[in-house]
């Protein structure tokens, strides 16, 4: 039996080495801008003593970073915008599954990996906008109805190379067939107003200035606008809400496949998924938390509830290639 001293000095090094644990650095690769990120890692590390370093460029290269790293992994974490960036993360074998019952209880298996390779932490709806002054809600109805005559020359749209338009077109791909999504993309560029815009900023006061009547934009930048601007001149409407609702997609978090400190990695993934950071992590993004049992912001809950579509997000990453084929055949550049 060892002396009384021995097992003291045996159980203090114990003490310390799961403080030294507890205590890791976990390493961030994020596509998200420092501002809409540090409130939320400054919460983890003020209640937790875990620093967060976190790295911020495009996605693309991000995932090449990682992807050369290797073995020689810098990054524990890669967050990114939207399902269609999460699963070519998947696809390009840099990450790994996260399993964890805390996660999945927290966050809703339609924005959830199957794999478990990644999970959503905030939503946002991409949906229609329209000019208050021009337009009134009861003309809108569907994505598709936008493709109808009635809207020749008053429609705006983002270009075809943004994700985000891949993933909504991947998801009516899923729902309708290519056939018919292909006849729906020509009818809306048809019906543009003016060429493609290069972002949403742009196309809301596109809309606002009157140079078309409506597009479709992701809900945050329009929350950014109204914010900077109360008297914008543009609303915004959640269409098919009487079939399968409207196109919501994600910013989410996967863990490197030779990750540092997996375990460190998934405490705070586990922590971020939880009310207290969903709050905050929505809050700044002017988005919709995951976690369905938090409410969103009063700014964001103003905008109304709706029936968010129930396709599985991974969907926008597994019919993107076909989608973005099909947006060029339809002359959506």
């Amino acid at each position: 039996m060892l002396p009384r001293k021995h097992v003291l000095a045996a159980l203090a090094l114990t003490l310390l080495g799961g403080t030294a644990q507890a205590a890791d650095e976990v390493v961030v690769y994020s596509s998200r801008i420092d501002e809409l990120i540090k409130p939320v890692f400054d919460a983890y590390t003020k209640e937790t003593g875990v620093k967060i370093k976190f790295i911020t460029d495009k996605e693309a290269p991000l995932m090449q970073r990682i992807k050369a790293e290797g073995q020689n992994a810098t990054a524990d974490l890669l967050l990114t915008v939207d399902a269609g960036n999460l699963w070519q993360a998947e696809q390009m074998g840099i990450l790994q599954p996260i399993k964890s019952e805390v996660i999945d209880k927290n966050i809703p298996a339609q924005y959830r990996a199957s794999s478990h390779d990644w999970t959503g932490l905030s939503l946002r709806a991409r949906t229609i906008a329209y000019s208050t002054d021009r337009v009134k809600p009861e003309e809108l109805s569907t994505y598709e109805a936008l493709a109808d005559k009635n809207w020749e020359g008053r429609l705006c749209l983002r270009t075809a190379k943004k994700v985000y338009n891949q993933s909504l077109t991947a998801t009516l791909i899923e729902t309708h067939g290519e056939k018919k999504t292909e006849e729906i993309i020509k009818g809306w560029v048809n019906n543009l107003s003016t060429d493609v815009f290069s972002d949403d900023t742009a196309l809301l006061q596109a809309i606002n200035a009157g140079q078309c009547d409506v597009g479709i934009v992701n809900t945050y930048y329009y929350g950014r606008l109204h914010k900077e601007d109360p008297k914008l001149a543009v609303k915004l409407f959640w269409p098919n809400q009487a079939d399968r609702g409207v196109h919501v997609n994600l910013s989410g978090i996967g863990l490197t496949k030779y990750a540092p400190h997996p375990e460190a990695a998934k405490k705070l993934v586990e922590w971020m998924t939880g009310p207290e950071a969903q709050k905050i992590f929505a809050g700044v993004n002017q988005e919709f938390p995951a976690n369905p049992s938090v409410a969103p912001s009063e700014e964001v809950a103003a905008w109304g509830k709706f029936k968010a579509d129930s396709i599985p997000v991974e969907i926008a990453g597994k019919r993107q290639a076909e989608a973005i084929r099909l947006m060029d055949r339809a002359g959506w550049n």
